[in-house]
């Protein structure tokens, strides 16, 4: 009798709690203990399937997390790496540009100007010519001259681009202020009066350490698996068959005369600094001569560092040590040939006479192979 009894009242123990906690409303206010990683309040719970609301500060915290995980990247970067993502870095920085920044860092590059000419500082990978697939210096002109006469609306100043650049030489480049001025220059060039001296590095000590290369250039086409056309010698003596001297041959049609002008600044590391001046204005001259003639082709000549195939140039060990650089990402470095100095007659003064700072790809590459400028070994 008393166990019924206490289950009866059990039951209504029981019923009378269900009935009181129905009566009870859920609190939506959330509380937080300090230090705790944020969590869901229960009126947002996801049982019901809803996704929970962002919180500012959880905003806050996914953004400062995003600024410091790639500071924790570069820190496990090895030094190689972090080279190699220098120099590819540097030879997109301006192929991509709007054309408006493109100007405005060629105005901060002016070397020179006069009413006649203008020299600027070409960066490296920038066609001068119009080039359908990036932004080209002859694309910008008009918005370069605005800007150097003080962005007047009716300027009437023009530029145009004489004696131009491989897009991959970086250094002097001539502008004229008028058609008139294109011809002058073109007539000092044809007359050899104008000097263009160039710096490059070279994988290889030319021997004799200064001379002339006067050997003719040809295009010609290379079979294989990649066909492909090359500039290539086409010199008009070869060796006869007693081996103990030369015979005359027939000039080709199609072959240009070349000739380039070389001195052996500083060697060192099995690399030197060679100041190279043509003579003529061949296509690839310099780069042909150097690689064929001499056997000593330009670093981050890529295309002239064979013959037979198109491959990243191949570099010796110790040389990839001191560049601190993989073969396998020697793609990434820069041809280095720098138009350092242009001189030319004045037409009513002084001759003209621009030297060009290097570029800091060329200046990384001199320190790491111990080679030394002219100005340097002056000052010790």
């Amino acid at each position: 009798m008393n166990s019924c009894r206490l289950i009866t009242r059990r039951g209504e123990w029981t019923s009378g709690l269900n009935t009181i906690l129905s009566r009870v409303k859920p609190r939506t206010n959330c509380r937080r203990s300090s230090g705790a990683a944020p969590s869901l309040c229960r009126s947002q719970s996801t049982v019901s399937g809803e996704k929970p609301r962002r919180r500012a500060i959880d905003l806050a915290r996914k953004v400062q997390q995003e600024r410091t995980t790639p500071q924790a990247a570069e820190a496990a970067v090895s030094g190689k790496q972090r080279r190699v993502m220098e120099l590819k870095r540097f030879s997109l920085q301006l192929q991509n540009v709007h054309p408006n920044v493109l100007a405005k860092h060629l105005h901060r590059s002016v070397l020179y100007q006069d009413k006649d000419v203008v020299v600027i500082n070409k960066p490296f990978g920038v066609p001068v010519r119009d080039d359908s697939r990036v932004t080209s210096i002859s694309s910008v002109l008009p918005v370069l001259s605005k800007m150097m006469d003080g962005m007047k609306v009716k300027s009437g100043s023009q530029m145009l681009p004489c004696l131009g650049l491989e897009k991959e030489t970086t250094g002097v480049l001539l502008l004229a202020r008028s058609e008139k001025a294109v011809e002058h220059i073109l007539n000092l060039h044809r007359n050899n009066q104008v000097q263009r001296k160039y710096w490059v590095i070279t994988v290889g000590v030319p021997v004799p350490s200064e001379g002339v290369i006067d050997i003719p250039i040809i295009e010609r086409e290379v079979t294989g698996p990649q066909p492909h056309y090359k500039m290539a010698l086409s010199p008009l003596f070869r060796m006869n068959d007693a081996g103990d001297g030369v015979t005359k041959l027939r000039a080709h049609r199609q072959a240009h005369p070349a000739v380039t002008e070389y001195r052996v600044l500083d060697s060192s590391n099995g690399c030197s600094l060679v100041e190279l001046q043509p003579l003529t204005g061949v296509k690839h001259q310099m780069r042909v001569h150097m690689a064929f003639a001499l056997a000593c082709p330009i670093l981050g000549d890529h295309k002239y560092s064979h013959w037979s195939k198109l491959a990243p140039q191949k570099l010796p060990e110790h040389v990839l040590g001191k560049l601190g650089l993989e073969q396998s990402k020697i793609r990434y470095l820069p041809l280095h040939l720098h138009a350092r100095q242009l001189t030319l007659p004045g037409a009513s003064q002084a001759d003209i006479d621009v030297s060009c700072p290097l570029p800091k790809y060329f200046t990384q590459s001199l320190k790491r192979l111990y080679l030394k400028t002219r100005d340097e070994k002056d000052d010790k």
